[in-house]
């Protein structure tokens, strides 16, 4: 069933750091009569900015951008713009990250290879107060399980993702270095790898991190 067009045309912000394909999604989408882009960004700080100063409608989001990624940004807009509907397009679908994403309030998620048209029609799906998620990323989710991770130890691990010294992840979290050890210790051992570079890419894979 086809969303009902709106009145007005919606508000988008657009927020990619690859600029050829936000300039094209820009262009694309323009196309459509019932939708205005009026603002891009190319970072996560960027597009918060840019919320703030044009209050979209609908905030359209790749999933990892310098500086804050989408899931992060949509927990800000949440906060700071509740009328703003979140939609997350990438091409990192990861379970984890889907659960991440609905977690924060995100009303849509899809990956980048879906067409302008129907990213046109997600968008007035959302803004109407529907949620729409990719089958085949949900169903994915929903083989995976949940993450065997607690909150800190997601966070210790990502910290250590660029291969962070103990005593800088320490400083970073505010924890101490005995702390953040066994914090990695215990990440590593239940995601059953033999060291914390390897527990890295494993929860990265599933998008636990």
């Amino acid at each position: 069933m086809t969303t009902p067009r709106p009145v007005r045309p919606l508000r988008l912000l657009l927020a990619d750091d690859e600029h050829l394909i936000r300039g094209a999604l820009a262009a694309l989408l323009s196309l459509e009569d019932d939708l205005l882009v009026v603002a891009e960004a190319a970072s996560g700080p960027e597009a918060l900015a840019m919320a703030r100063a044009h209050a979209p409608d609908v905030a359209v989001l790749d999933l990892q951008m310098p500086g804050a990624d989408g899931v992060k940004v949509a927990t800000s807009l949440r906060a700071e713009l509740p009328g703003c509907r979140v939609l997350i397009v990438t091409s990192h679908g990861r379970p984890g990250h889907l659960k991440r994403a609905l977690a924060a309030g995100v009303r849509g998620f899809v990956p980048k290879t879906v067409s302008a048209q129907h990213l046109a029609e997600i968008i007035r799906t959302v803004h109407a107060g529907n949620r729409y998620v990719d089958p085949e990323l949900a169903a994915d989710a929903i083989a995976a399980g949940d993450s065997p991770l607690t909150a800190r130890e997601a966070e210790v691990l990502e910290l250590a993702a660029d291969g962070a010294p103990v005593t800088e992840i320490a400083e970073r979290a505010a924890l101490s270095q005995g702390t953040v050890r066994n914090y990695l210790s215990s990440a590593a051992t239940k995601l059953g790898a033999e060291n914390r570079h390897a527990a890295v890419r494993l929860a990265r894979e599933r998008g636990w991190v």
